[in-house]
């Protein structure tokens, strides 16, 4: 089959327009005035925009893609030719997106994703919208009936003739033949209300990071000692809460348009999301590969008893997939709806989180009060060598160490179960992790310089996801070393006989050992 005829012009205008725009400015600014070389500019760029619709054409002409029983194929290439083979049982998800454009033309833009895969595997811009919602839902289908069918064969003897792809049929619910937007279990639904709460309540103080980045530019730039008296110190902190303000709320819009008319359904054995105004998109989360379910709540979620779902799948992290964070599954619900929908997706009983020893709450304390110093500091260097302000008001900042370092510890811990491991960290964002067992693929120790002087431990449980090599995993943080080991090993020896590696009467193995994911 072939791409849409129409993704030939719609390409081909928004490849030509900059490629014509880079040749006429360039050409212009190069031919200082002179007519010949201005005119040889304009040619190039009327050259420039033949050239794409030439090869728009031929890509389009020389692409082609095949959705056989077992794989998705594709053939494609304008200088070379080139052919791929996708195993349908590797794919992670199929996302469709349609940008406002492609919306009023009835086109849409499919992304092939695979577990491990680095970037979008099959990438076809653009199909029509009933091609992209067939092969979504016939890649599901087809993968979800080999996971049915037990098919372990090798890949030689993968491909079925019809006689039995015909016996081994796996039936379809009645409630899976309605139309796209309506199959499935509707799990989800973020109202009108709630999605403006996500937008005003989804602000991260990080955001105030940029305008840090902004001073340290403009403050040089005075190049000199500048004088400001008390009425311009009120000014310039009015500015930066301005600033602040201003930050917000652009955040504020970019999410709501980022999940307006966010629905989430269960279809089969994945949960299929769609959102967005301008562009929309329209992805599958499968739920046979996740490997991790976190609450998350930032500082205003938790004060008005809000919070987010996220769910993490094999490669990829919620945020991190190619297509752009298909795997945040709830923005924003009620905590208790929240905790809710992490057991219909991933089942789970209580938790009693242990908290980190005594002294951990000690080290933070001197940690935060060493960091109020260093502000201090800076305030100091500042004032004495660019804006001069009544630094010494930062001292203020040191005894707050102490209701700091209550809180981080207050949102430190974890537990752990026959089934899940639960871990909890962070304060300005809040992130409880569960872990099922046989997800389990490492258990690591890891100890700071700073840590091994309090005799404390972190314990990182790995999974086939990407968050634990961000440093946003599971992790069990600053437990005394002897808990540490005996965490270790018992994780391991849980993950073992989750996976069927050893019974539960088999002694347990000290030390951080690799086990299996899948």
């Amino acid at each position: 089959m072939r791409l849409h005829p129409l993704s030939v012009p719609v390409r081909a205008v928004s490849r030509g327009i900059g490629f014509a725009w880079a040749f006429l400015i360039g050409g212009v600014a190069l031919s200082q005035g002179d007519p010949v070389l201005t005119g040889g500019a304009v040619v190039a760029a009327v050259l420039a925009v033949v050239a794409v619709v030439g090869y728009e054409l031929a890509y389009y002409r020389r692409f082609e893609y095949e959705l056989t029983e077992d794989s998705l194929d594709i053939a494609s290439g304008v200088f070379s030719r080139r052919e791929r083979e996708i195993p349908l049982r590797r794919v992670q998800n199929v996302d469709v997106t349609r940008s406002l454009v492609a919306r009023l033309l009835g086109l849409a833009e499919v992304d092939v994703e695979t577990a491990g895969g680095g970037s979008t595997e099959a990438n076809l811009r653009f199909v029509s919208r009933e091609e992209a919602g067939r092969l979504q839902e016939e890649v599901r289908e087809r993968r979800a009936a080999r996971e049915r069918r037990g098919d372990s064969r090798p890949e030689t003897d993968e491909r079925d003739d019809d006689a039995e792809l015909a016996e081994n049929e796996v039936p379809v619910d009645d409630a899976e033949r309605a139309p796209r937007g309506e199959r499935g279990e509707l799990l989800f639904e973020l109202s009108d209300r709630d999605l403006l709460l996500y937008g005003l309540l989804s602000f991260d103080p990080r955001l105030l990071s940029g305008v840090v980045a902004f001073a340290t530019f403009v403050v040089p730039s005075l190049g000199q000692r500048v004088d400001i008296p008390n009425v311009g110190l009120a000014v310039l902190a009015a500015g930066i809460l301005v600033l602040a303000v201003g930050i917000w709320l652009v955040s504020a819009v970019l999410r709501i348009i980022q999940f307006y008319g966010f629905r989430l359904r269960r279809v089969g054995d994945d949960l299929r999301y769609e959102r967005g105004l301008f562009e929309r998109r329209d992805g599958t989360i499968p739920l046979s590969k996740l490997q991790t379910v976190s609450v998350e709540e930032n500082v205003l979620m938790r004060r008005y008893g809000f919070a987010s779902l996220a769910v993490e799948t094999a490669g990829y992290a919620p945020g991190q997939s190619p297509s752009g964070g298909s795997e945040a599954a709830v923005p924003l619900a009620s905590r208790r709806d929240i905790l809710a929908l992490a057991r219909d997706v991933e089942p789970f009983g209580d938790y009693d989180l242990t908290r980190p020893p005594e002294r951990a709450r000690k080290r933070y304390v001197r940690r935060y009060a060493l960091a109020g110093l260093a502000v201090v500091a800076a305030g100091f260097l500042v004032s004495r060598f660019a804006v001069a302000f009544p630094w010494y008001a930062l001292f203020a900042l040191v005894p707050l160490a102490v209701p700091a370092a209550r809180r981080a510890h207050a949102t430190r811990g974890f537990h752990a179960d026959d089934d899940h491991v639960v871990t909890q960290q962070g304060w300005w964002r809040r992130q409880t992790t569960v872990v099922p067992n046989h997800r389990v693929q490492t258990v690591i120790e890891q100890q700071t310089v700073f840590q091994r002087r309090w005799d404390l431990t972190s314990v990182v449980v790995d999974t086939a996801g990407s968050r634990s090599l961000s440093g946003g995993g599971a992790v069990a943080i600053d437990r005394d070393d002897g808990e540490a080991d005996a965490l270790t090993e018992r994780l391991v020896d849980r993950a073992l006989v989750a996976v069927g590696v050893r019974s539960d009467g088999d002694d347990a193995s000290a030390g951080a050992t690799p086990t299996s994911a899948d």
